[in-house]
C-alpha cells in the first residue's frame, strides 16, 4: 500500500502522522518505507536521527539525475537508508529539492516517481510525506499512490482549505491516477472538551466526508518524541497518544476500510467515556 499524507496547510502534523503510522507498520513486522518529499526534511530527521543534508544519496539525487540524462542514473534503491528501527527505511529529503522543482515540472517528470516505485521490491507499506503546497513533488506523490490521507486541525481556516484540497486530489485522480482515493481525513490535535472542534468534526461527518473515527489528541509527549527522534511506539508504547495512533493504524488497515467504518459516530462516546 502506498499512502501519501497531504495537506496544503502547514503545521497540521503531516510528518508526525507519516512517521508514527510507518513506525507502527514496521513494529507489526512489515517492511516499511518513508519517502520524504518535503525539502524541510522533518520526516528524515524524525526517524533517521540525522539532518537531511547529512544523508547521501537522497531523493534529490534521484530527481536530479532525471534532468542530466546520465547513462548511469541514481536508482531509487540507492537512495534508501535504513533507520535505527527494525523494518523501517527512509528515502530522505534534501533542501536542494527546491532548486530543481521548476525544471522537473517544465520537463513533465511527474510520473517518474510512480515508475520507480512500481519497480521497487521488498516494501509492504510506503508512506509519502509531502510539502505544504500543491507543487511538483506533491503531484508526483499523488500520482504514485493509491491512497491519500488528509491531516486536519479543527479550526475554521483548516475547514475552508479542506474543500479546495479535496477538489485538487480529485483533479489528480481524474487527470493522472484513476486508482487514487481519499482514504480518510485524520483529525489531529483534537480537544474533545472544546465545543468548536466537536462541532466542526460533526459537521464534516454530516456532510459525508470520510472522517476516520480514530482521533489524535493534543499532547506535549509528541514534542519529546520529536526531540528524541523516536516515534511514539518506540518512546512511549503505552501512552494514550500511542494507543490512538495504533487505533488509527488499525482502522486504516481493517478489512473494507472506509466502506465498513462506523458512520455518524458519537464524539462524546468516543472521547469522554475514558
Amino acid at each position: 500500500m502506498r499512502r501519501v499524507i497531504f495537506n496544503q496547510k502547514g503545521g497540521v502534523g503531516k510528518s508526525t502522522i507519516t512517521c508514527n503510522l510507518a513506525a507502527i507498520s514496521a513494529a507489526e513486522g512489515k517492511k516499511t518505507l518513508v519517502i520524504d518529499l518535503d525539502p524541510q526534511g522533518n520526516s528524515t530527521q524524525y526517524i533517521s536521527g540525522a539532518e537531511a543534508i547529512d544523508l547521501t544519496p537522497t531523493v534529490y539525487n534521484f530527481f536530479q539525475d532525471l534532468l542530466t540524462f546520465s547513462f548511469y542514473p541514481t536508482s531509487i534503491e540507492d537512495c534508501i537508508h535504513q533507520t535505527p528501527f527494525p523494518n523501517l527505511a527512509i528515502l530522505p529529503a534534501n533542501p536542494l529539492l527546491n532548486d530543481i522543482q521548476s525544471k522537473l515540472e517544465s520537463r513533465y517528470k511527474m510520473y517518474k516517481l510512480r515508475d520507480a516505485l512500481d519497480n521497487l521490491q521488498g516494501y509492504e507499506d510506503v508512506y509519502i510525506d509531502t510539502p505544504p503546497a500543491l507543487n511538483f513533488y506533491t503531484r508526483s506523490a499523488l500520482i504514485a499512490s493509491s491512497s491519500c490521507l488528509i491531516p486536519f486541525d479543527c479550526d475554521d481556516f483548516s475547514r475552508k482549505a479542506l474543500y479546495t484540497l479535496i477538489e485538487n486530489v480529485y483533479e489528480i485522480q481524474n487527470d493522472h491516477n484513476p486508482v487514487l482515493e481519499i482514504e480518510g481525513i485524520i483529525v489531529n490535535n483534537f480537544q474533545p472538551r472544546a465545543n468548536l472542534p466537536r462541532q466542526i468534526v460533526t459537521e464534516l461527518i454530516d456532510e459525508g466526508l470520510p472522517v476516520i473515527d480514530a482521533f489524535l489528541s493534543t499532547s506535549v509527549k509528541i514534542r519529546e518524541s520529536h526531540e528524541q527522534k523516536k516515534p511514539m511506539i518506540v518512546m512511549a508504547p503505552k501512552h494514550k497518544l500511542t494507543l490512538e495512533y495504533q487505533e488509527l493504524y488499525r482502522k486504516l488497515n481493517s478489512t473494507g476500510k472506509n466502506k465498513e467504518r462506523k458512520q455518524g459516530f458519537d464524539i462524546e462516546e468516543l472521547f469522554l467515556n475514558d
